[in-house]
């Protein structure tokens, strides 16, 4: 079988025919010719039968490998007058604009970078690192849903670390699709106005309900711009406050337990750690015992653990609005004056942001999603070892979690 035929099988590529193949220092080059006589501009889809010129020198891509081979495709190209972006090159139908990589390899890598990280995408297509992270972004660019935006209900605002030295990325979670809908550098309010610059004030007038976390930045830039939304405080942020406090108390007493000549007690203390902080219903056989010493102990740990089940308790969901407000004004009036300093301080939290929790209670709205999200992002970050720019870690986000649909070659239906 001939080069050029077996090119034209395998390379499957729309919309162009393969007039030469051959190989050059161990790859595989197929030059190919359009089909279409019209000119089409890359950037608006505008198109003209008028050439302006013909480009002297050939444009070259990257294709899928073909085994151990590399493959590149050559074409001569047309330019065209443009009357919205002057003299350019017309684009063509397997490859984006301004990339020098065929449509199908752009996604095989985007697909790769979704599931492991970067040097070893690298090794396997034969590409370099920061490659891969242009690839991703043009992805994401190209892929994104434009019209995410419209139908946005309730959202959740989060803001998760993609460096060192607080560096961080906000993102907004659509509650409805459970994606990943916006992004940006930032975890300030100007960084959330700058969601709603992109949301529109008729959007944002739709929405019914923003839950954030008990930061002044988010709370400030959804009530200034979502003025029909009610403002939800996250559940999840709310009972983690209570169990940082407990583990506050908690290493208090081993403090001061580690002064004591009995070095034991310290210890064995100090492994009761997670049997404080796991639900009780998840404590296996030893923690169990271990949960029943310290019940049996008493002293100001206990006080602690009582008031962060009761606390916990209140999001059972068996309750009411008119019981669930009463129970948070109970338990933060027992906080106040538990004489557990770090509690004190929780219970002024409470208060503050009680109608949010509430609202969050009776609507059913919690960042949940958005945390498992978050959790996601975390794995990204550690298994990339990190990012160079907020635009690369950004573009592995909305790919892993954001509304875009990524289809391997093979999957995508024949031209």
């Amino acid at each position: 079988m001939r080069v050029t035929t077996l090119c034209k099988r395998l390379l499957d590529l729309g919309g162009v025919t393969v007039t030469k193949a051959e190989f050059l220092e161990g790859e595989l080059v197929a030059e190919v010719a359009l089909r279409r006589r019209r000119l089409v501009c890359p950037h608006c889809g505008y198109t003209t039968r008028v050439r302006y010129d013909t480009r002297t020198v050939a444009s070259r891509w990257r294709g899928l490998d073909v085994g151990r081979r590399k493959v590149g495709v050559r074409a001569r190209l047309r330019r065209l007058d443009c009357p919205t972006h002057g003299v350019l090159t017309e684009g063509v139908p397997f490859a984006p604009v301004a990339s020098r990589f065929t449509t199908d390899f752009e996604d095989l890598v985007a697909f790769l970078a979704t599931r492991t990280d970067k040097s070893t995408i690298a090794r396997l297509c034969r590409i370099d690192w920061d490659t891969v992270g242009r690839i991703c972004q043009r992805v994401v660019a190209r892929g994104l849903d434009t019209d995410r935006l419209d139908s946005l209900v309730n959202i959740g605002v989060d803001e998760v670390s993609w460096r060192r030295h607080h560096r961080y990325l906000t993102l907004v979670t659509d509650h409805k699709a459970g994606k990943i809908v916006w992004g940006a550098e930032g975890k300030d309010t100007d960084t959330l106005d700058g969601f709603f610059a992109d949301l529109g004030a008729e959007r944002a007038d739709q929405l019914e309900a923003v839950s954030t976390d008990m930061g002044a930045a988010f709370i400030k830039s959804a009530a200034n711009n979502a003025v029909n939304a009610v403002r939800c405080i996250d559940p999840f942020h709310a009972v983690a406050l209570v169990t940082n406090a407990l583990d506050v108390e908690r290493r208090k007493a081993w403090n001061e337990l580690r002064q004591l000549p009995d070095q034991d007690a310290a210890k064995t203390f100090k492994g009761a750690r997670w049997v404080l902080l796991k639900r009780p219903d998840n404590l296996s056989e030893d923690q169990s015992v271990t949960l029943r010493r310290l019940r049996n102990q008493g002293g100001a740990v206990w006080r602690a653990y009582g008031l962060k089940e009761a606390f916990r308790a209140i999001f059972a969901g068996d309750l009411d609005e008119h019981q669930t407000a009463a129970t948070i004004d109970r338990w933060c009036a027992k906080a106040s004056r538990s004489r557990l300093p770090a509690f004190v301080k929780v219970a002024k939290t409470i208060r503050t942001h009680r109608d949010g929790i509430l609202t969050a209670i009776c609507l059913g709205i919690n960042n949940a999603r958005a945390e498992g999200l978050n959790n996601h992002v975390r794995l990204i970050t550690r298994r990339a070892y990190g990012f160079h720019s907020a635009a690369a870690a950004l573009a592995l986000v909305m790919l892993s979690c954001g509304p875009i649909e990524l289809h391997l070659p093979h999957e995508k239906p024949a031209t």
